[in-house]
């Protein structure tokens, strides 16, 4: 649902807010039948690989399914599922307001979404730092930062998670310069984002052997969604 919601208000609301703060530009005129068509297919993909999940979740022993929904709140979950997928989505409308920051041709294609990915990720981590800094002192773990042993385990590792969950957004910069060509999968780049992210983690989920045990049709449902998720990347194309 978090993914979904990411991938398809993430593609639509940034042409949607810049013909609203800027309607000169026309920004509603990207939103074309094409990369309409290439969301709804998305959305396609990831719900039908989350029925292979559901199928999944069902094939769980009672003791399996008790230990794995102890905390299980259907509400509470949908509507921070939900919330999660509008404000990821936000980070391209983020990165669409953005775009024009930049040198102009002196940047090459790979670096122009550099200085809007600074501006919304150091919005992210004020968000966050003034949290973590409000459960400091709700739980009184100030006196943690003293801790030197893991000084440099959480260093290593927040540096690690840093980077890897940046290169997925310089891929996103890098790909785009492949595609200047086609308005349409321009448009739909942070939606084919999104809907490889699902499988590639799926994939590996699959290499890892999470989905060891499960039946042959859970499996097929799984294949099928990730399948159509890598179809509604050049789909919008042929059209």
């Amino acid at each position: 649902i978090a993914l979904g919601t990411c991938a398809g208000l993430g593609t639509i609301m940034g042409p949607v807010l810049l013909n609203i703060f800027f309607p000169e530009m026309d920004a509603l005129s990207s939103l074309t039948f094409s990369v309409i068509l290439g969301v709804v297919v998305t959305l396609l993909g990831i719900a039908i690989i989350g029925v292979a999940g559901s199928m999944k979740a069902a094939s769980l022993s009672e003791e399996e399914k008790k230990a794995a929904v102890k905390d299980f709140n259907f509400p509470k979950g949908l509507a921070i599922a939900l919330l999660a997928g509008f404000m990821s989505g936000c980070f391209n409308v983020g990165l669409t307001f953005g775009s024009d920051i930049h040198f102009g041709s002196f940047t090459p294609d790979m670096y122009k979404t550099l200085p809007a990915t600074f501006l919304v990720t150091l919005g992210g981590f004020i968000t966050n730092a003034i949290y973590c800094f409000y459960q400091n002192t709700k739980n009184h773990t100030w006196s943690d930062y003293k801790n030197q042993e893991v000084w440099s385990n959480n260093i290593l590792y927040c540096a690690l998670a840093g980077a890897l969950w940046y290169s997925q957004f310089f891929g996103l910069s890098l790909g785009k310069g492949f595609l200047t060509e086609s308005p349409t999968l321009m448009t739909l780049s942070f939606c084919i984002l999104m809907a490889l992210n699902v499988v590639f983690s799926n994939v590996w989920g699959i290499i890892l052997k999470e989905w060891k045990g499960c039946s042959k049709k859970t499996i097929s449902v799984l294949i099928v969604g990730i399948i159509v998720l890598i179809i509604s990347s050049f789909l919008p194309q042929l059209i």
